[in-house]
């Protein structure tokens, strides 16, 4: 990517729309209500042969003070003089406002490169408000449609010098790789390649449990919107970081409440986003409030992420305040062992987003939980274990027909997923299905991870029984006919 652009704006002129567009897919939620983004979401964006990476900003507002409104801006703000290019979107069918004006002023201050675009722009009506956008002195309004794809050429033809410029700058910053080394020179550093699919990690919880804090803490600056507000994150962000040198892709997502509490159609397009990110990521951080841990709600979201097949790991936020630590964490364990068996063995870490404490250990369990995700049992030690298991512990005789376990193997990983032969898979009890879940969790050292385990009846597949028969009698009445002849 040789550029990026951020799409900044009032409230509502279709920035969001046009970062769809741009990027190809429909990332960012998009409503007719204003101010629905709230932090910066960042996409590969394609135009033409131009890419580059597109930032997606909250409207920028006025309020300059302490108030969610005022941290929007600055966000919005950092982000103007961190881009190579900004793209400055205005209504066509509103017009220049007095906002607009402001503003316009901040971005020539802030970024040398500024472009201008009218948006909703599609018809006769709006076309006042693009020859009024000439006024503000930002060159010649680009007329757009984000809604309906119109205009997209014309930015093209604007994008297209600084693209070039961009290119040429990469090209001289790039720094030097696949060297010679000379025989009487000195060792070059060893060369580690980049990671092409980082560990992608999806953080997860009930409103206001600090999720967007503790990603902030990670990145080691604040690129998350935060605040003592409940809800403020909408988008499910996706940034990708060196996590103590582990690539990895982090999620943020909204505040999921229970679904009877979700009823505005904003916050119901908030909480699918987040359920689509757990359904991208590998490991799941289920974020749980120290002060009231595993409500009704948090456990819902842990069968979630266990129902979707994805390695877990529960942290307990704000543990800084707690007072009573050692007994706070023998609470906290007994309550995760009672209330969620089917993750018996995940990880639980206590941090604090706010100082940073325990995100080590974090990160740790991350790379623990992703591994056992990807483990790998041979199918010699799979069968050893299980004629071990019938052994202390047969199976059943449902209406006296005595179930035979005849083979095992593992058919799958991410998450680990074993087939049995049986007979009778049909009346295999669950119980007995979950004591084989729970031995292949102690025995072979996969705590926490999600295991799938499925019956199967022996030769009721086979496409070639019976063949042998039929393809001899074939041949017969074939022999017998050539003889008649």
């Amino acid at each position: 990517m040789s550029f990026t652009l951020a799409l900044v704006g009032r409230p509502n002129v279709g920035k969001s729309t046009l970062f769809n567009r741009l990027v190809g897919k429909r990332l960012a939620l998009v409503d007719d209500q204003p101010g629905v983004t709230r932090d910066l979401r960042e996409g590969a964006a394609r135009l033409g042969d131009i890419r580059f990476t597109v930032i997606d900003t909250a409207g920028l507002e006025e309020a300059t003070d302490d108030s969610l409104q005022g941290r929007m801006r600055r966000l919005t703000e950092r982000a103007v003089e961190m881009a190579d290019v900004c793209l400055f979107m205005l209504d066509a069918r509103a017009g220049v406002t007095p906002t607009d004006e402001v503003f316009a002023d901040i971005l020539r201050r802030k970024n040398a490169n500024v472009l201008l675009a009218a948006n909703k722009a599609e018809g006769n009506a709006a076309m006042a408000g693009v020859m009024e956008a000439y006024g503000l002195g930002l060159g010649d309004p680009i007329p757009l449609s984000a809604e309906h794809g119109e205009g997209l050429p014309e930015l093209y033809s604007a994008l297209l010098p600084l693209s070039e410029k961009f290119a040429e700058r990469e090209d001289e910053e790039t720094p030097e790789t696949n060297l010679d080394v000379e025989e009487d020179g000195e060792d070059l550093p060893e060369f580690t390649p980049p990671e092409k699919r980082p560990l992608q990690i999806a953080v997860v919880g009930r409103p206001n449990a600090g999720k967007s804090t503790l990603i902030n803490r990670i990145l080691g600056e604040d690129r998350l919107l935060t605040g003592p507000e409940a809800g403020i994150t909408r988008d499910a962000i996706s940034l990708k970081i060196d996590w103590q040198g582990t690539p990895c892709r982090i999620f943020d997502t909204a505040g999921m409440r229970k679904k009877a509490k979700v009823q505005e159609k904003l916050e119901k397009l908030s909480v699918s986003d987040g359920l689509r990110a757990v359904k991208f990521a590998e490991v799941v951080v289920v974020l749980l409030d120290a002060a009231i841990p595993f409500e009704q709600q948090d456990l819902r979201i842990a069968d979630l992420a266990e129902r979707e097949g994805r390695a877990v790991v529960v942290a307990v936020n704000k543990w800084d305040v707690e007072p009573e630590k050692q007994q706070k964490l023998r609470d906290l364990k007994e309550a995760f062992e009672r209330l969620l068996p089917q993750l018996r063995g995940a990880p639980l870490i206590t941090v604090s987003a706010k100082t940073g404490r325990g995100l080590d250990r974090l990160h740790d369990a991350i790379l623990r939980v992703h591994a056992t995700w990807n483990a790998r049992v041979p199918t010699a030690a799979l069968n050893r274990w299980l004629d071990g298991m019938i052994g202390a512990h047969p199976p059943p005789a449902p209406q006296g027909k005595r179930i035979k376990l005849r083979y095992m193997t593992q058919a799958k990983t991410r998450p680990p997923g074993f087939v049995v032969m049986c007979s009778h898979p049909d009346k295999m009890p669950e119980s007995y299905t979950r004591y084989l879940v729970n031995g292949l969790r102690e025995s072979f050292d996969m705590p926490g991870t999600p295991i799938r385990l499925h019956m199967r009846g022996q030769g009721q597949s086979n496409p070639y029984k019976g063949r042998r028969k039929k393809n001899a009698g074939a041949l017969a009445k074939h022999l017998g006919k050539n003889k008649g002849n």
